[in-house]
């Protein structure tokens, strides 16, 4: 089994729709600077509310990507303020 490491961050997203179209939206921006992401997990949801209902809806998210040999991260640049 060939061994490998994989690095974890924590993203935030964000939608006045839902939380699944929150989570995409953090997920899809993620993917647009990381290259190889594996997983996500859902951390923690929330809501901001404002004029008597729900404004927006927030997701916290853990993803994972790969690195490569040599300790080189399979993507490149940074994803939220997180290098």
């Amino acid at each position: 089994m060939a061994e490998s490491v994989y690095r974890i961050t924590e993203v935030i997203g964000a939608s006045t729709e839902s939380w699944e179209s929150a989570a995409r939206s953090a997920v899809d921006t993620a993917a647009a600077t990381v290259r190889d992401l594996r997983i996500a997990e859902v951390l923690r949801q929330d809501v901001t509310i404002g004029e008597g209902g729900i404004v927006n809806f927030r997701v916290r998210l853990a993803i994972s990507f790969k690195y490569k040999k040599g300790g080189e991260v399979e993507g490149e640049g940074e994803v939220d303020g997180v290098e």
